[in-house]
């Protein structure tokens, strides 16, 4: 009996079981079996798509299959598909947290309650999250289709793809491309996969950023070889070490990644744990830290730095080391303002502009003639409110401008992300109602406006600054006259 064959994929990352791939790429399969090809009539290859959001799927389930897509031979014999148009859709951004995650309730620093809710955003977490929408896994079977010399419609020859993990990111042009045979892809496992000194948080942003005590954000961390059933290396955690505004080590810390800290249980398959998300600055910290706590209140950490880096359970480490420089209280008396994006890979990023900053605010309405005096009593009065042109509804749009202060070349080269992202909010402080955690009270929806970048350098530019300007989404609608 003749075999069907998968005869090109989308390149497995050196090192691991599966393949983990952004969804904003070709994710090409081509399929062939040459005896039915050139011995049967009216060939078509079969491709069924399953996707789970828990466990690996299940190829023999229904629930697992989400569509049947069939190809006809090309002038080579054999079957070429390309998945991103279908299975694109099946990730998106995770902006809640996932239930059972540690996080933030609205409160006045350091006065904080952990506890647990299902409209809260992503950005307030204290621990772990794990994601609900941006990762997946993905399992093709693929069949040929054929009229026999009977004449009978036949389907066999069943052969299964790999175990993939899609996630909700993108490839840029520049983003290079390695090949073996005539399979390709990017090389992720070598870049993001959390299992030595160079491996980097889910993010192009540098590894050295500034921030406000009352500014909240996450980092995501690529853990699936961690997680995999065949790849069980204990419990993972996050380092802290905290420095002096002289630079001068004060203490550590370890934030274990457990159920107790939002996590999860080992040993763990679960989509959602291949993908976690981490509170790493530092209004998030004064949440899940008493350390931290304790010296924002004693204001021995004003003014200096700590660093984060993940660790394995035998003191390893598994992350490059990222720096978060506090801003000093008096910030040049401008009011900051934080801007979060999804970037290239599916996780957020974070910037607080701490210079000028202006507000604009837009009107546009229509309009009616008022007739004057009063036509409906049994008197005609003249009415001074009343008559000449009125406004019937007035609709406000607010525009802010935004500028950073002076930027390294690292800044300069992520800013290219904002630009590029799709979904950008102003991201708001602590709040004192401890009562509410509505969503819309932390987040607001903005829109940017500024349509060109310039990449600057210092060779070029010497110091360099930049100005965004964001419009924010919804439209204030005033009263109907």
């Amino acid at each position: 009996m003749s075999q069907t064959l998968i005869e090109q994929q989308p390149l497995a990352n050196p090192g691991t079981i599966d393949t983990v791939l952004p969804v904003g790429q070709e994710i090409i399969y081509t399929v062939s079996n040459s005896q039915v090809v050139s011995n049967f009539t009216s060939v078509k290859f079969i491709a069924e798509v399953y996707i789970s959001n828990g466990i690996p799927p299940n190829v023999s389930m229904t629930d697992d299959l989400v569509g049947t897509f069939k190809t006809t031979p090309n002038n080579a014999g054999v079957g070429m598909f390309n998945f991103r148009p279908i299975i694109e859709s099946f990730v998106n951004t995770d902006n809640l947290a996932r239930v059972g995650s540690a996080y933030k309730q609205p409160a006045n620093p350091p006065a904080v309650v952990n506890t647990v809710d299902t409209n809260v955003p992503i950005h307030l977490i204290d621990r772990y999250s794990g994601n609900l929408n941006t990762a997946r896994y993905f399992i093709v079977k693929f069949k040929v289709e054929y009229i026999d010399a009977l004449g009978d419609f036949v389907t066999d020859n069943e052969v299964i793809s790999g175990l993939t993990v899609i996630f909700n990111g993108y490839l840029k042009y520049s983003d290079e491309l390695i090949l073996s045979g005539v399979n390709f892809g990017y090389d992720l496992y070598s870049n993001f996969l959390l299992d030595g000194v160079t491996k980097k948080f889910l993010t192009n942003a540098p590894t050295t950023q500034y921030a406000n005590l009352d500014d909240y954000g996450t980092v995501a961390l690529l853990m699936y070889k961690a997680y995999s059933p065949q790849n069980l290396d204990g419990t993972v955690s996050v380092e802290i070490r905290y420095y002096n505004s002289a630079g001068a080590f004060i203490n550590y810390e370890e934030i274990y990644h457990i159920p107790a800290n939002g996590g999860f249980d080992y040993p763990q398959s679960d989509i959602q744990a291949s993908i976690l998300f981490f509170g790493m600055f530092p209004a998030n910290l004064q949440g899940s830290s008493t350390m931290f706590q304790g010296l924002v209140t004693a204001g021995t950490i004003q003014g200096g730095h700590y660093e984060l880096v993940v660790m394995n359970d035998a003191g390893q480490i598994m992350s490059s080391r990222y720096t978060v420089n506090l801003n000093c209280p008096t910030l040049k008396g401008f009011e900051p303002i934080r801007l979060t994006w999804l970037n290239q890979w599916g996780a957020w990023d974070y910037y607080t502009f701490t210079m000028k900053s202006i507000n604009t605010i837009s009107t546009k309405g229509s309009t009616y003639q008022q007739l004057e005096g009063s036509w409906n009593e049994s008197a005609y009065r003249i009415d001074s409110f009343k008559g000449g042109k009125k406004a019937f509804r007035v609709n406000a749009t607010e525009k802010i401008q935004m500028n950073t202060d002076f930027v390294s070349e690292a800044d300069s080269e992520w800013f290219q992300d904002l630009i590029n992202s799709p979904e950008v909010y102003i991201l708001e402080g602590f709040k004192t109602d401890t009562t509410n955690s509505s969503l819309n009270k932390y987040v607001t929806p903005v829109r940017l406006t500024t349509s060109s970048y310039t990449k600057k350098t210092v060779a070029n530019d010497k110091l360099m600054q930049y100005t965004f300007e964001v419009e924010k989404t919804k439209t204030l609608r005033t009263q109907a006259i």
